[in-house]
């Protein structure tokens, strides 16, 4: 087998220690090739040592397995000496019946001698650092979102039904009766008179609904999920506040991808974190639909192809996409909205969104290689360009079932 590296290493990492195999030439001309296995710690005094070896053994190439987060400081450390390639674990499956941390170094050091594998996508700092901030701010968001819930079923609990009247019920009518609540008032009419004045019309639903069995317990476990609540949105504020600053050198990425319908500044800000503003790192359109896991999968095995289920990819980017598809099939008049209706009959709710997400990528990878902002087709694009003949002759058709001769002119004749 051919060597494509002629200086490399494979390296296998754990929590304590990393087990490194280079692969380079032997001592003699046209003597074998030299492999050798050595054990670092994982803390930053083994890894640097690990460094000065690959130097002095001239290795140019670098790769590792992705576990967990344990690779990340490897990587990091020695991306600006040699090329380091963050391998897929699913790509190398090794001999069964021989596993150990020794071997898999072994092994991934052969795979990259040969170019046997391919390296993931790893983003440069200042996108690696934006990701981070994104990926956190989704975090806590979702934990809001889970500490809301809390409230709204310890409400149940005691029966008040606040959150049947109230669509927002930590908005500012729904904050001022639970702090009331939390204050001692338990009369649900004084509770009521509380309420803003578009809601006073619902003056009996609401006494109603604040009818219940609100005990000091209750208000003790409403208050601290309040101020969990409250700290996450501080939070938020401060992420939101820190990402503005990091995103600024990505201003124009950001404004191309606001023109697409169903694209929040929030989803654009998450889309550019995961995917990058060098477009070119994905050789076309449809390798970052495949890295981003929108695409249907490819499992032909004996000429059946059994299921087109979506292989897994980046699940942050896939949440967001998913947002962004369900604002695009609500909107009026776009090809997305016309995309979605078309495919929701025949083919389901769910397909028909990872259609509109991968419709969403394919675009947002021809905005960033030829910097243009989206253009819209318009919600009649697939009538003009495939249907127009054929729903034509469909209607027609109907017609003269019902007994009736059609005879039809252009609009521009008339």
């Amino acid at each position: 087998m051919d060597v494509v590296y002629e200086r490399c290493a494979g390296i296998d990492i754990s929590k304590a220690d990393v087990k490194v195999c280079i692969r380079v030439p032997g001592p003699g001309k046209g003597t074998r090739r030299r492999g050798e296995v050595r054990t670092f710690p994982a803390m930053t005094s083994g890894l640097l040592a690990m460094r000065d070896w690959l130097l002095a053994e001239g290795v140019t190439v670098v790769g590792m397995e992705a576990t967990g987060s344990y690779w990340k400081p490897v990587f990091y450390l020695l991306e600006n000496d040699m090329e380091c390639w963050l391998l897929n674990a699913r790509h190398m499956e090794a001999v069964p019946g021989r596993k150990t941390d020794v071997k898999d170094s072994e092994w991934i050091a052969k795979l990259v001698e040969h170019g046997l594998v391919r390296p993931s996508f790893v983003p440069p700092q200042p996108i690696r650092q934006l990701r981070d901030l994104t990926r956190y701010r989704t975090d806590v968001v979702r934990e809001r979102a889970r500490e809301a819930q809390r409230l709204q079923n310890l409400l149940e609990d005691c029966g008040i039904k606040l959150t049947s009247v109230v669509s927002d019920f930590l908005g500012v009518s729904g904050r001022g009766m639970l702090k009331a609540l939390i204050g001692g008032e338990r009369d649900p009419r004084v509770l009521a008179e509380l309420a803003a004045p578009n809601l006073r019309t619902r003056r009996e639903v609401l006494i109603e609904a604040l009818t219940g069995y609100f005990t000091d317990h209750h208000a003790f476990l409403a208050q601290t999920m309040l101020d969990r609540i409250d700290e996450a949105t501080a939070m938020e504020q401060r992420l939101n506040a820190r990402i503005a600053e990091h995103i600024r050198p990505f201003q124009r990425q950001v404004e191309l991808l606001a023109t697409i319908p169903g694209v929040s500044a929030h989803t654009a800000e998450v889309i550019l974190a995961e995917i990058g503003a060098d477009i070119s790192r994905f050789p076309s359109a449809g390798h970052l639909a495949s890295w981003a896991g929108v695409c249907p999968g490819n499992y032909e095995s004996a000429g059946k192809s059994p299921s087109g289920r979506t292989r897994p990819g980046d699940p942050w980017l896939k949440g967001v996409l998913g947002q962004a598809a369900i604002s695009a099939c609500r909107t009026k008049d776009t090809y997305l909205a016309a995309r979605y209706r078309r495919l929701v009959g025949r083919r389901g709710r769910r397909r028909a969104l990872v259609a509109l997400q991968h419709s969403i990528l394919i675009s947002i990878w021809h905005m960033f290689a030829r910097d243009i902002e989206y253009s819209d087709l318009g919600g009649g694009d697939f009538l003009e360009r495939t249907g127009k003949t054929r729903a034509t002759r469909r209607l027609v058709s109907q017609l003269n079932r019902l007994g009736y001769q059609v005879n039809l002119q252009p609009v521009e004749a008339t």
